[in-house]
């Protein structure tokens, strides 16, 4: 809160401190564009070019600030055309060419507003995993067959999603039941800010409808549970090789003559947390290694975000990306055909193309609804 010599009123208080909070993030913003200019002179030096890692570093830089310089360059550009209308105004006697420019000048002030919006939202403060690649585990809950059958059909609904975003879908682990079901399964998906999209997915999935073991047409409830977890690097955390036991045996199940006849699975434990990582979907048992390890550092990494969480009160009592897997997030009703977010009150009745991976209207909803609650806290009033 700004503090004051006069007395003032709370509204003029409040006047005060929004128009402290522009200045702050207009001078902020003359600091981006004044950066901007740096890095693209950086990028044209020789000797950086010449620098693989430096160069990554500097056109990522230059990739996250360039739509922020590119929407305040708008901002002004219409704050311009609102002093250039004022001032004909002035000057202008002939009332159809008044007219005009009185038309120009309400655009340009919505034009000024809806930047100033969005300007908002592209200072926020940025996850720093949105960027990465992302693990997801789908476990069967309550529910029984009914509920490995609904975690497989998940499944398949994150697969179409992301083919639909032209992502990479790699399975990691996978326990199935003989009806075509799963009790869980493991997946990476890989592709620019997956983890920005799919992060909100996050929590209890729960579905009502009649099984088809039912024979008295009852309806039924069952749930399933979804982790999604930032891929983790080995920069991000790193696995003492005294806490691993590893474990090397035959694959069992599906997976051809070759899977089953060699010592290609591989089973991780992770002595300090009581992990446990089996991998048999690959036939080399140094990719099954490798798939093992890449979920055990996801797995480590996710722990670590969420103890930084539980230290963030406002984070914890947020509905939105929170990550909190206890919480039920989402119902699909198959006798009504319909499908309700619980986190953001929006319910569509299109139940069956979402089961084929049209889920892009929920996750922009969730998408606002949190970036609606960070400004808020940024505007909120000490």
């Amino acid at each position: 809160m700004i503090e004051v010599d006069c007395p003032l009123n709370v509204t003029v208080k409040l006047i005060v401190l929004k128009y402290y909070l522009e200045e702050i993030m207009f001078d902020r913003l003359e600091d981006l564009v004044a950066r901007l200019d740096e890095l693209q002179s950086e990028l044209s030096d020789p000797s950086v070019a010449s620098n693989p890692e430096r160069f990554k570093n500097l056109m990522k830089e230059q990739s996250e600030l360039s739509p922020i310089v590119e929407k305040y360059q708008e901002y002004k550009g219409a704050k311009q055309t609102i002093e250039d209308s004022i001032a004909m105004l002035d000057e202008e006697n002939d009332e159809e060419m008044r007219e005009l420019v009185k038309e120009e000048l309400n655009d340009a002030k919505a034009q000024v507003e809806k930047c100033e919006q969005e300007l908002k939202i592209l200072l926020l403060p940025k996850d720093p995993n949105d960027d990465k690649n992302v693990i997801v585990e789908i476990r069967a809950g309550a529910g029984g067959d009914e509920a490995a059958l609904f975690a497989a059909e998940i499944y398949r609904m994150y697969v179409h999603y992301a083919e639909s975003r032209r992502w990479k879908v790699e399975t990691m682990e996978v326990e199935e039941i003989g009806i075509g079901g799963m009790k869980s399964v493991t997946f990476m998906v890989t592709g620019k800010g997956a983890y920005s999209v799919l992060k909100y997915e996050s929590g209890v999935h729960r579905v009502q409808r009649v099984p088809e073991t039912e024979s008295g047409g009852r309806i039924h409830t069952s749930t399933i549970t979804v982790a999604v977890m930032p891929e983790a690097e080995e920069v991000d955390i790193k696995i003492d090789e005294k806490d691993i036991r590893i474990d090397v045996m035959r694959a069992s199940g599906n997976g051809g003559q070759c899977v089953n006849t060699t010592d290609s699975a591989v089973r991780l434990t992770h002595y300090p947390t009581g992990i446990v990582i089996y991998s048999q979907t690959e036939k080399s048992q140094l990719q099954n290694k490798e798939k093992a390890f890449a979920l055990l550092r996801a797995k480590l990494y996710d722990m670590e975000c969420q103890k930084q969480h539980d230290a963030e009160a406002e984070a914890r009592r947020s509905q939105i990306g929170t990550g909190d897997r206890s919480e039920k997030i989402r119902t699909y009703n198959f006798p009504q055909g319909r499908v309700t977010d619980h986190r953001i009150g929006l319910t569509l009745y299109k139940l069956d193309k979402i089961m084929n991976g049209d889920i892009q209207e929920i996750i922009d909803g969730c998408i606002a609804a949190d970036q609606a609650a960070k400004l808020a806290k940024m505007n909120e009033v000490a």
